[in-house]
């Protein structure tokens, strides 16, 4: 196997270790036992935006449909993105795709990582099949257009490889569904087309660009968010880190390093575990890794990998908000040990109706060009009950740094 150390394949003229470069956690799906429980909370109270629906049920024969319960699945967006977060039916999903129900404990959809072009997608596949890795498909999906190809962790996690996902625009109206039927099951030969010249396919076959999915009215608007009246105190910038339990660590190690090419920035002991943290681009981390043995210890009681995920809200006043907000909705928080997120600031757990814990926070510390992170002394102390987080706190270096949200907040 090509190892991380090696740098032999060029990139649009540097040279690297394969040939791609994973640039962020574009996206992330999470297999639910209700769809409409899950939509409540993500949607009604985190503000993720449905931007299109997937039924299932097409792809099961009258007996499945029957035994499996609600088959349409949602893909939602928290900015321009066509989706960042999506919400499928568990049982549909397993009936429908056999690689599920050979790793019953996987509950994650797909972990899903942008490259930066369509290049990168199709020699990264190929180069990625010359590693051994399981590739589950390839292609081109609808809804959401993006190129990409699916490779599997040891552990059954599906991850994908992205370039050029969908953007919703000022319209907020997704693609139209009579251009689903541009998608492909393989790579392209390149150089393809751009999109641009399908848009005008599209509109010379008078399909009208109006008649996509576009965002339903939810609850009124009424808090100010930096100036903005939202339906809730707060908006979600980012999604991740993710965090997965994992039994064989060398292997997961293996995969996300040497594969895929996140790069380790800190390895950390919690309650006597090593656990790991990857990073994509200049976040402290995008993904956690935490040894199985952890999850009774820090009392996570559900049997699936994912332990949780993040979700970055705009500002330390508006997680405060977020706080209070999500209390009096009645949702569940958890305490979790603040070692499970070295690099991340003033957070909080809340559970999620499957049991997954979901961080918010508002601050990463991110890594220069020297790959160091910041000392664990030098971190910002704070206590782990909001109660006593103080109205303000001093800025860092690198407070509001790392990834920009693009577009308005609503």
């Amino acid at each position: 196997m090509t190892t991380r150390d090696s740098q032999s394949v060029s990139v649009d003229g540097v040279l690297l270790p394969r040939p791609f470069q994973v640039r962020r956690l574009g996206h992330f799906g999470i297999n639910v036992s209700s769809v409409d429980r899950a939509l409540d909370f993500y949607s009604r109270l985190l503000g993720f935006e449905i931007s299109d629906q997937l039924d299932f049920g097409p792809r099961l024969s009258p007996e499945a449909r029957a035994e499996v319960g609600p088959t349409v699945g949602y893909f939602t967006r928290h900015g321009t993105d066509h989706h960042s977060f999506v919400l499928f039916p568990r049982a549909a999903v397993q009936a429908a795709n056999p690689h599920y129900r050979g790793y019953p404990r996987v509950n994650v959809n797909q972990i899903t990582w942008q490259v930066g072009s369509l290049r990168e997608v199709v020699e990264g596949m190929h180069w990625c099949e010359a590693q051994q890795c399981k590739i589950m498909r390839a292609g081109r999906d609808t809804p959401g257009s993006n190129w990409h190809f699916y490779p599997a962790d040891p552990a059954g996690h599906i991850n994908e490889l992205y370039y050029g996902i969908e953007q919703i625009g000022w319209s907020g109206h997704s693609k139209p569904a009579a251009v689903h039927h541009i998608r492909y099951t393989q790579p392209p030969t390149l150089p393809h087309r751009p999109e641009f010249d399908e848009v005008n396919q599209a509109i010379t076959n008078q399909v009208d660009l109006s008649s996509g999915y576009r965002r339903r009215a939810g609850p009124a608007p009424e808090f100010d968010v930096g100036g903005v009246l939202l339906a809730r105190p707060f908006k979600i910038v980012k999604i991740g880190p993710v965090r997965l339990f994992v039994d064989d660590m060398a292997a997961a190690l293996r995969f996300y390093q040497d594969t895929l090419g996140l790069a380790l920035t800190e390895t950390v002991e919690v309650l006597g575990e090593t656990c790991h943290f990857l990073r994509a681009n200049t976040e402290h981390h995008s993904l956690s890794l935490y040894p199985e043995s952890l999850r009774d210890r820090i009392g996570i009681g559900h049997p699936h990998s994912l332990l949780g995920f993040g979700v970055q809200v705009g500002s330390y006043g508006q997680l405060r908000e977020a706080v209070a907000f999500l209390d009096a909705a009645g949702c569940v928080r958890i305490g979790l040990p603040q070692a499970l997120s070295p690099g991340v600031g003033h957070h909080v757990w809340f559970r999620d109706p499957d049991g997954n814990a979901i961080q918010l926070f508002w601050e990463m510390e991110q890594i220069g060009w020297s790959g160091a992170p910041r000392p664990a002394a030098q971190r910002r102390p704070w206590p782990a009950d909001p109660a006593q987080w103080p109205e303000a706190i001093s800025g860092l270096t690198d407070s509001f740094m790392g990834e920009v949200f693009l577009g308005p907040l609503g």
